[in-house]
C-alpha cells in the first residue's frame, strides 16, 4: 500500500497507478455534489436531448471544473465571513450509494478522476472507474471539522438558492485532503469484498449452504 499526493488536474495514468488500500492526499479545486446535483447533471445535461440555453453557462463551467478533478459527496455546514466570502465549518462525507443511479454517467460525461464519499458504491460505478480511469476515494466519517480544515478556500457556489446549502455545487480548493482508495480502476472494490465475506459468514451462522 502506497501513500500518494495528487494535485488536480489528475491524469489517467496517476489514477491507474492507484490500488485499493492506498492513501491519497488530494490538493486542488474540487466540487461538492449530492443527490440534487447528480440528478440535475444527468437529467439536464447528460440525458437531455438539448441543454437549455439558460443552463449552458453552468454546464460549460462544470465541464471545466470536473474534467480531471473529483466530486465530493458532501453537504457542508458553511458560514459567511464579514468580507462576504464563504467558509466551511464542517465538511464530512455523505453516504455515496445514493448516487449510484447517476455516478457512472457523470464519470463518463465529465471526465471525473475521483469520487469522494463514504460507504462505497455499486457495480456500475466500479465498471465506470475501470473503463474511464477513475477511483472512489473514501473520506473518514465523523471527521467533518478536521476535513473542513483542509478546505483552504471557497471559490464560488452554484444552485445554492435552488437546491439549498447542502445540495449545492460548492467549488472549493483543498490542500492535502486525506483519503483512502477503496474502489480502484482495476475492478477491485473493498466494499464488495466485505459484503461477500459478511454474506458468507452470515450464511454459515444461520446454516445456509454457501
Amino acid at each position: 500500500m502506497a501513500t500518494v499526493h495528487l494535485t488536480v488536474p489528475i491524469s489517467e495514468a496517476a489514477i491507474r497507478s492507484l490500488h485499493v488500500g492506498d492513501t491519497v492526499y488530494l490538493s486542488g479545486v474540487i466540487v461538492t455534489g449530492r443527490d440534487a446535483a447528480h440528478k440535475y447533471m444527468v437529467e439536464t445535461f447528460i440525458r437531455s436531448p438539448q441543454i437549455p440555453e439558460r443552463e449552458r453557462p453552468l454546464y460549460e463551467e462544470l465541464r471545466r471544473l470536473l474534467t480531471g478533478s473529483a466530486i465530493y459527496h458532501c453537504g457542508p455546514v458553511v458560514r459567511r465571513r464579514e468580507d462576504g466570502r464563504w467558509e466551511f465549518v464542517a465538511a464530512g462525507p455523505t453516504t455515496s450509494i445514493r448516487e449510484e443511479p447517476y455516478q457512472a454517467d457523470v464519470i463518463a460525461h465529465f471526465g471525473l478522476r475521483g469520487v469522494i464519499g463514504k460507504g462505497g458504491m455499486g457495480q456500475r460505478t466500479l465498471e465506470a472507474c475501470q473503463k474511464y480511469g477513475a477511483a472512489y476515494l473514501h473520506a473518514v466519517g465523523g471527521a467533518a471539522t478536521l476535513i473542513a480544515d483542509t478546505v483552504k478556500e471557497v471559490l464560488t457556489v452554484y444552485k445554492k438558492d435552488e437546491f439549498g446549502v447542502p445540495e449545492a455545487f460548492w467549488v472549493i480548493r483543498v490542500e492535502n485532503l486525506p483519503l483512502v482508495v477503496t474502489m480502484d480502476s482495476h475492478g477491485r472494490s473493498v466494499h464488495e469484498e466485505v459484503r461477500m465475506i459478511s454474506e458468507g459468514r452470515l450464511r454459515q451462522l444461520v446454516g445456509i449452504p454457501i
